[in-house]
């Protein structure tokens, strides 16, 4: 890679949330605790990003993740510009970046890869915020925190469960719930598990938490006192050609009444959304008063908002 060409000082060595852990422990608390703050009190910082203007880039579709970034940026006063289509696909992605760099204050992209994320951060300069990779889905993560916390009062000691494909969305809810206090259970397929280094990653954070990480293959014994029990889709956007194959190996992580039952009785349900109903859950459960999905999908506007605040004011 050629030499990094430094871009003005304001925009000098700016914080990023290409990952999870580019919070920290301290930040992480306090991202969730300035998200209750703006979600109590919406005219308070109505006007925040005033002057601002950030590029919103998607390589792939997306509904709560696009709108609720241009709802979070028009509401705290800044505006945004979107791009749907691959990002580098006329150009090197090291001068659209330096483009972005001269027109905008941030950046928020939602990529096939990681890289793309690494790329954009190291030849803008600019902040840069993970709305989904192939390896991690921070955004989402947060507001499942928040939603966690907001019905149960608290995080440190519960228990969460994940049950399906260990995928970007299990990543980041190992590295949140790590260092939350929040002991985790991910129950896959073999060979669907998440990646290995980040699990170590995930339990070499819990031992300063006092969390407890755990992954295996039993779904029933995941969810055995689980607070939360969480699935995601079996196949996600880009592996539609797997989706039969996977179809086979996932069907006993189906969540529904009988696996719900195994965990706690006041155990809520959680997805990121959208929903494969009667795949990796029932309708029964989706439109069962255990079902937070759409706290959880109203809050990712206000975590989004929190983490701009953080990053841009």
């Amino acid at each position: 890679m050629a030499a990094y060409v430094q871009q003005p000082a304001s925009h000098a060595h700016a914080a990023n949330l290409r990952h999870d852990t580019d919070f920290s422990t301290e930040q992480l608390a306090a991202v969730l605790e300035l998200s209750q703050q703006v979600k109590q009190s919406r005219q308070r910082y109505a006007g925040s990003l005033k002057g601002r203007y950030l590029s919103l880039l998607f390589e792939k579709p997306s509904l709560r993740t696009r709108l609720t970034f241009e709802l979070a940026i028009k509401q705290l006063g800044g505006d945004c510009v979107t791009q749907v289509g691959r990002i580098a696909d006329r150009e090197p992605l090291k001068d659209v970046a330096r483009n972005l760099a001269r027109w905008t204050d941030a950046i928020v992209a939602r990529t096939f890869a990681q890289e793309t994320i690494e790329e954009l951060a190291h030849w803008s300069g600019l902040p840069v915020v993970n709305a989904l990779s192939d390896l991690y889905h921070p955004c989402q993560a947060l507001a499942d925190m928040l939603t966690l916390k907001e019905h149960y009062g608290k995080l440190r000691g519960l228990k969460l469960a994940y049950v399906g494909d260990g995928n970007n969305v299990a990543h980041s809810l190992l590295l949140c719930a790590a260092r939350l206090g929040i002991h985790t259970s991910i129950a896959t397929p073999a060979g669907y598990g998440p990646k290995e280094r980040i699990v170590e990653q995930a339990k070499e954070l819990a031992r300063v938490s006092g969390a407890e990480i755990e992954t295996l293959h039993d779904p029933v014994q995941a969810v055995k006192l689980a607070n939360a029990v969480y699935t995601d889709v079996w196949a996600s956007m880009g592996q539609e050609a797997e989706a039969e194959e996977r179809k086979k190996r996932f069907a006993p992580y189906q969540v529904n009444a009988s696996l719900l039952a195994a965990a706690r009785k006041d155990a809520v349900f959680m997805h990121c959304l959208p929903a494969k109903r009667g795949l990796e859950v029932t309708d029964e459960i989706m439109e069962s008063p255990q079902c937070v999905a759409f706290d959880q999908a109203e809050n990712r506007l206000h975590v989004q908002k929190a983490v701009l605040l953080m990053l841009l004011e």
